[in-house]
Parts: structure tokens; sequence; C-alpha cells
């Protein structure tokens, strides 16, 4: 499968966003939009459509998924009861990476879709290494016995007690074992995506 390779910062620069690619590096004066932020210029004027393409890049690029991947989850979100917008972010939040990455085991998406892809993960006991696995209310995510000797895991241990956690999750922080408790609602999530916009994109 196609992946990205180039700079991720020039993805926020497209969508003129922080998408918190680079996890905490975004919120010091390294990050390339704060740079870019003190800079001058005139901006051309964008049409609705174009504006439509940046609102659903932005959803994909916060995400870390290619386009066939994404059009495919916004079909089977479109399938759903409820309105198409909402059904796809929260399909996106299920996926076993975000919920990595909102139990504060990776400092952004794409470091959880590798500690995933590596193995480290299990849901319910068993080992999944998907990062796309849609996961469900009572789900357990925990690490793997021969992961918890890695230093990556013992640092964690060390700084999970000051990293923030949804709603919609539970954590036992001695033993870093997760707990999908509900499954999330757009509140909770607290996306700033307009969810219409990728709507109105794809059916044109």
């Amino acid at each position: 499968m196609a992946r990205y390779i180039d700079s991720v910062c020039k993805l926020c620069q497209r969508c003129n966003e922080k998408l918190m690619l680079k996890g905490s590096r975004c919120l010091t004066p390294k990050c390339a939009m704060e740079r870019r932020r003190r800079a001058t210029g005139r901006r051309r004027r964008i049409s609705d459509r174009g504006l439509q393409l940046i609102e659903k890049q932005k959803v994909r690029y916060s995400y870390g998924i290619m386009e066939r991947q994404f059009k495919k989850t916004f079909s089977q979100a479109s399938k759903q009861q409820g309105i198409t917008g909402d059904n796809l972010i929260i399909l996106l939040e299920r996926r076993l990476d975000n919920v990595v990455y909102r139990l504060g085991f990776a400092d952004s998406r794409a470091q959880a879709r590798q500690i995933v892809q590596h193995g480290h993960i299990q849901v319910n006991g068993r080992k999944t290494d998907i990062p796309s696995y849609q996961t469900k209310e009572g789900d357990t995510i925990s690490w793997r016995e021969s992961s918890m000797k890695t230093e990556y895991y013992k640092q964690l241990l060390e700084d999970i007690g000051s990293k923030n956690l949804v709603s919609w999750l539970s954590l036992d922080r001695q033993r870093l074992i997760g707990r999908i408790i509900s499954l999330p609602t757009l509140d909770e999530v607290g996306a700033e995506f307009d969810g219409q916009a990728v709507v109105e994109y794809y059916s044109r």
C-alpha cells in the first residue's frame, strides 16, 4: 500500500492549520506552522469546492490514512443510520491506532500506528497488528508481555500519569491496560472537523 513519506509539516501547511501530526513538538516554537504564522503574505481566494477538499484532507491527514481507505470508511459511514459526517469521525476514532494514541501510549497517531504494526498491542488478550481494526465497547487494549520488557514501555509507565484521557476510555495506569467503556460521541471526540463539508465533497 502507498504511504506518505514527505514531511508531515507540509500537510499542515496545505490545510493552513496545525493538525498535531508530530505530537508534543507541535506545541513548541519549532513547529513549522508557528514559523509560517509569523510570515506575511497575501492568500488567494479559495472556492467552495476547494474548501470542501481542504476539510476532507484535514480529516484524512489527521488520522493518517490514504485516500482509498478513507473513501472506504466514508462509504461505510454513509450506510449507517444517523449523520454521515458524524458517523465518519466516530469510525475513525474507533480505529485501533487512534485508540492507542488516545490512551496515551503514543505521542502521535503515526507513532501509535507503528506500535500496533510492530505487534506490541493486544485486544482482549489477542495480538492485533492491524491499525484499522475497529474496536468496540467493552474491548480491552493492553501490551503484549514481551513488549513490557522494552525501554519504551518502562519510560511510558513513568510518563503516563501526566497524560489526559478522553471520557469514553478508562486506563489502569499501573498495568497500562485500557478499556473502551462506551463508543465515542462527537462531543467526546472534540473534533474540529466539518463533517458536512466532507459529505458535500463526495456528493458532487
